[in-house]
């Protein structure tokens, strides 16, 4: 296989497989493509029979399996697009497959859920909100994805907030899914925390009064940013694998994520990218943050060092949790079980007064 492809396989092989993809399916899938040319074509084919098999049950009335098969077919057509902007009408199409897939999906998902449009800046931005069986309204938790995730991709993490009695409302914000073609990635998210924030109050199933806000990768940026600008509104806040200021690591970052970047940005060529890049800067706002902040990072992340988790620690207003994992990856996909149901946890405390979770001896506290 080709450079970009072993890197791609190098670097997002949990992800995949802890996010929706069967371990089978990834090694197969993966094992015949040689070149990135390749990439999209062979995802979006899976994507498609799992799609059929979503058809199918539909049409026979099997709607518990349609939703199951369906939100599987989303995360492979939108793991053939997520960093493939090379080609962006192939990457576009296998995106509105994505879409069109999990669109199907969720009224037959346990628990179900719907779309919400929010009109930002002459163009929209789209969530996905699920909320938990029993009467509301429902404490919220905010999902962010990152650089080149979207909502389709989140529907497991989404799970474990619900199935503590969380709603989530996991949104595509600007560079970001639905959003990206017509709203760059932007450094300055408060903005957009005000339209949210705006948009979740008109939902009668939802108590923004009690609201998180969780955020992965360079979501895991947002999400500060996002806490930063509510307040006192915000009543927990996650960055997990979260850069500092994204643009300082930037000749380290995979070739991959760096064109994404570029992509998502409106950057003109690589180093107009890297100083978008430098936008991507939580010193600005880190003063703000005062909601209880919980940092999860890898110690073996390859992307963002884990200094960055550091630098946030020491740099917030509000009190800390550091959960430093000695063999994590970005993301910490590669060891979700030590993570995914603590942070659960940790937010149920604060939003449901929900027991308060024990961590390793290891985290660190200020």
């Amino acid at each position: 296989m080709d450079e970009l492809v072993a890197s791609a396989v190098a670097h997002w092989g949990p992800r995949f497989t802890t996010n929706g993809v069967t371990a089978a399916d990834f090694t197969r899938i993966t094992a015949g493509i040689e070149r990135w040319d390749d990439w999209c074509r062979a995802w979006t084919g899976e994507g498609s029979a799992h799609e059929a098999l979503g058809r199918d049950a539909l049409a026979e009335d099997r709607t518990r399996s349609a939703g199951e098969h369906l939100a599987r077919a989303a995360v492979y057509h939108h793991f053939a697009k997520f960093v493939f902007v090379t080609d962006p009408a192939q990457m576009r199409a296998a995106h509105e497959r994505a879409v069109a897939c999990l669109t199907d999906a969720l009224p037959h998902l346990d628990p179900p859920g719907r779309r919400l449009e929010i009109l930002f800046e002459g163009s929209r931005l789209v969530a996905v909100v699920r909320t938990p069986y029993g009467d509301g309204p429902h404490p919220v938790v905010l999902l962010l994805p990152g650089l080149d995730s979207t909502k389709e991709e989140l529907g497991s993490t989404e799970q474990t907030f619900l199935d503590r009695g969380m709603a989530t409302v996991t949104l595509d914000g600007p560079g970001q899914g639905e959003a990206e073609y017509d709203l760059p990635l932007r450094g300055d998210w408060a903005p957009v925390a005000e339209v949210v924030w705006d948009a979740i109050g008109t939902q009668p199933d939802l108590d923004r009064s009690r609201l998180a806000v969780w955020g992965v990768s360079l979501g895991g940026y947002y999400a500060p940013r996002v806490a930063a600008a509510l307040g006192d509104r915000v009543s927990a806040c996650v960055s997990l694998a979260g850069p500092f200021n994204f643009g300082e690591y930037w000749s380290g970052l995979p070739q991959l994520t760096r064109d994404t970047l570029r992509h998502r940005s409106g950057a003109a060529d690589d180093e107009q990218a890297r100083q978008r890049a430098l936008e991507l800067d939580l010193a600005p706002a880190a003063s703000d943050l005062v909601a209880p902040l919980l940092i999860v990072f890898g110690r073996q992340d390859r992307l963002i060092p884990w200094e960055n988790a550091v630098r946030m620690r020491d740099a917030v207003a509000g009190p800390t949790t550091l959960l430093m994992l000695e063999d994590g990856n970005h993301g910490c996909a590669n060891v979700a079980p030590q993570h995914r149901p603590i942070t659960a946890d940790w937010l149920a405390a604060r939003l449901l007064g929900a027991s308060e979770p024990r961590f390793p001896t290891t985290a660190e506290y200020r």
